[in-house]
């Protein structure tokens, strides 16, 4: 019977690790009514060398945007305020409904991400999850390639 009285102790350290999961929801997230800031844009795991800093120097600081309410997603583009409603699911599954904003036309656009771009790596959101207090989103490009977003709280 002795010999087995180590197996509680390592028993309860797999518990107490297994419980700190990932939040279940945008809410216990932390990122409900809160704007967060796109700061990098991974396609098939590789960064496209997006730059929140060189965007600011560029006169683009206020863009790619993202706020979720309780049931609709909106922010700003570049240059367009947009919106749409959202659902989540199990396994942090995302869907995102069609996307409306607004329509000006921008005098110019940042080099690396395209509004239109960014519109549709948003409506294509499957999966979102929470990395190093950051929020991911995981789409689909219109090619099929692995987009992520990552946003900052």
């Amino acid at each position: 019977m002795n010999r087995f009285l180590w197996v509680l102790p390592v028993l309860a350290v797999l518990a107490g690790t297994s419980c700190q999961s990932a939040p279940a929801s945008l809410a216990s997230a932390g990122v409900l009514d809160k704007e967060l800031k796109l700061i990098d844009v991974r396609i098939n795991n590789k960064s496209i060398g997006f730059n929140r800093n060189s965007l600011a120097l560029e006169g683009f600081g206020e863009i790619f945007t993202l706020t979720f309410g309780s049931e609709r997603l909106s922010g700003v583009a570049a240059p367009n305020r947009y919106f749409a409603p959202y659902t989540l699911g199990s396994n942090r599954s995302i869907t995102v409904s069609n996307i409306a904003g607004t329509l000006m036309a921008p005098i110019r656009e940042p080099d690396k991400l395209k509004e239109s771009e960014f519109l549709s790596y948003v409506e294509n959101a499957y999966k979102w999850n929470m990395v190093k207090n950051n929020l991911e989103l995981s789409s689909k490009g219109k090619d099929g390639s692995e987009v992520v977003l990552v946003f900052s709280l």
